[in-house]
């Protein structure tokens, strides 16, 4: 779908396709256990989230170069670009690369090129999102954003991510006051497979503006009516909570309980290689399987740009709004 968006839930690692997988190992001397595209494409299937992330790691493993963090922005854009999306705030993991002998330098360096050029290249504007894996000790994320500050102006905000049962927000209450004394913008996944009460918590103790996912609020009908009278963003990404079992088919996802109860959503693509599909084919998703009509999706798409950290650029915002105003649908 073509309707101009924002996309604000995307895992730049996870727009790793397999053809680029396969490109970057042999270049980098990287031995994958798969024989074939199509073999690693059919490793695709998940039982949960942890069976995603053991894939999702491993990949990784090709990715060692500014030129290859950069190779992989670009492919990104080029595809969202051609969905529609206009504004991306794209995350990125620096523990899952630093584990690995790859220094946080090389990783943003290799990013910001891209991110840098993206307006020009593919008119796309962007920020950048540095995620803190949650199932690591806070004391890691504090010495991450340490090692960042030198790429602070690479950087417009921090967010938290990575399996979260059993790894409550609240954790991470010292990392997030130190990145508020940095100025930086604050999110954190929250309410995928955690209960409620960790968007509570990401509110409250993280001060985060933003709740990406955010789906189990449903179960809560204290806290949606305190979302819905905030407007806190929630990030859902519907193909995502499809292939990691959040529930069972599209057609039975909340969005439209979510949506009739006022809530500020958002559809992204979360790690769209892994997941089934980029914006565009999030959007298309959700107006087939939930019958979702043109001011329901242009809602989702102004929503988007609302909730998008441009405070520093009213203007922009304004005219991708516009845009979202203007657009007419098939």
């Amino acid at each position: 779908m073509h309707l101009p968006k924002a996309e604000l839930h995307l895992h730049i690692e996870g727009t790793l396709e397999p053809e680029l997988a396969f490109a970057l190992a042999e270049r980098n001397g990287v031995a994958l256990p798969y024989a074939t595209t199509d073999e690693l494409r059919a490793a695709y299937r998940f039982d949960d989230l942890q069976s995603f992330l053991d894939l999702y790691y491993a990949l990784m493993a090709v990715l060692r170069t500014e030129g290859d963090f950069a190779e992989l922005v670009d492919a990104y854009l080029a595809r969202a670009a051609a969905q529609g999306v206009r504004h991306a705030e794209i995350f990125f993991d620096p523990q899952a690369h630093t584990a690995r002998g790859v220094p946080i330098g090389t990783v943003v360096e290799g990013l910001g090129r891209a991110l840098e050029r993206s307006e020009e290249t593919h008119g796309v504007s962007t920020q950048l999102i540095m995620c803190f894996l949650r199932d690591l000790s806070a004391e890691s994320a504090l010495g991450t954003l340490d090692a960042a500050k030198p790429y602070l102006h690479r950087i417009s905000a921090i967010g938290l991510d990575s399996a979260e049962a059993g790894h409550p927000p609240a954790k991470f209450r010292e990392v997030y006051e130190a990145a508020t004394a940095l100025g930086l913008r604050k999110v954190a996944h929250a309410g995928e497979e955690g209960p409620p009460e960790y968007i509570r918590e990401a509110l409250d103790v993280l001060g985060v503006e933003r709740i990406d996912h955010g789906l189990r609020c449903m179960e809560d009908p204290e806290l949606v009516a305190r979302l819905a009278a905030d407007r806190v963003p929630l990030t859902l990404c519907p193909l995502s909570n499809v292939r990691l079992r959040a529930v069972d088919r599209l057609a039975d996802h909340p969005l439209p309980a979510m949506l009739a109860a006022g809530l500020h959503c958002t559809v992204n693509s979360d790690d769209p290689a892994y997941f089934g599909g980029y914006a565009g084919d999030n959007f298309d998703a959700v107006r087939d399987a939930l019958a979702l009509g043109p001011e329901q999706l242009r809602t989702l798409a102004r929503n988007s740009f609302e909730a998008a950290f441009l405070d520093h650029d009213e203007e922009r915002r304004a005219r991708y709004l516009a845009e979202v105003e203007a657009h007419t649908f098939d």
